[in-house]
């Protein structure tokens, strides 16, 4: 572990109830060393898919050793089980809903193992079973920053939940079809055409080779938000390597009526 091991957060609590802060309570009690990062508590309420793609996009940017907490968890209190998920760089810790999918995705050549958490003597006392990111989530982050070993906290596993995401498909060599896979605070419409995706069509950095589709119309493929000032919906790759829509300094997803699932097509100019 590191000196000051890092937890991260990754809910869909919002800041209006205590529950986020409980469980930064609950850490620091026990490892008053563990330095805790919020990644976000906006997550849409009980979207467990929106959950996995901000884990996803954001785990890599962590120093080796950072233990993520997820907890977006509509089965809290049912048979679903705890799980602690541990790879070769990070931990992950949430329920056995399909939230670390895409990380079963990314690491399916890679070293990790997933334990069943069963370790009671680690949770804290429970009053109700509404409540497990301060009872038994928070908690095993915090022991296991405090250096206990993996293998004590469950049962190693392999029937974990998986949750088949959406891929991009290249139907020729000219072109490549994905589809919305999430909305952000701005408005921005997030797809799943990822740059290798496109690489496989032409250089990349070579964005006048292509062109992108939504609902049959044309979009600019632009190399920052403010080169297309007009107020139309516009194309870029964004900082996580995805095609993104937009509108310049305005909501494309509320002025363009988009959706989670819409179609985007990339094809060659």
């Amino acid at each position: 572990m590191l000196e000051t091991p890092i937890i991260t957060l990754t809910t869909d609590f919002g800041l209006k109830d205590p529950l986020a802060g409980l469980m930064k309570g609950v850490i620091q009690r026990i490892n008053p060393n563990a330095r805790i990062i919020d990644i976000t508590h906006n997550i849409q309420r009980h979207n467990i898919f929106e959950a996995s793609q901000v884990i996803a996009m954001s785990y890599k940017y962590f120093p080796s050793t950072t233990i993520h907490v997820a907890v977006v968890d509509p089965g809290v209190g049912s048979m679903r089980r705890p799980l602690l998920v541990v790879t070769e760089d990070h931990y992950f810790i949430g329920p056995d809903n399909g939230i670390f999918s895409p990380i079963f995705e990314d690491l399916k050549s890679n070293f990790f193992k997933v334990y069943h958490v069963t370790a009671s003597h680690y949770f804290l006392p429970m009053l109700g079973s509404t409540f497990h990111g301060r009872d038994i989530f928070a908690p095993i982050a915090a022991w296991l920053s405090k250096g206990v070993e993996s293998f004590k906290l469950g049962e190693e596993i392999d029937d974990y939940v998986k949750i088949p995401a959406p891929k991009s498909v290249t139907s020729d060599s000219n072109t490549v079809t994905g589809e919305i896979i999430a909305l952000d605070n701005f408005g921005n419409a997030i797809s799943n055409i990822k740059t290798e995706d496109l690489a496989g069509l032409a250089d990349v950095n070579s964005k006048e080779k292509f062109t992108v589709e939504f609902n049959n119309e044309p979009l600019s493929l632009v190399s920052f938000y403010a080169e297309n000032e007009t107020g139309k919906l516009s194309a870029i790759i964004n900082s996580f390597g995805h095609i993104e829509l937009f509108v310049f300094r305005e909501n494309a997803s509320e002025k363009y009526n988009i959706k989670i699932g819409d179609k985007v097509i990339v094809s060659l100019a």
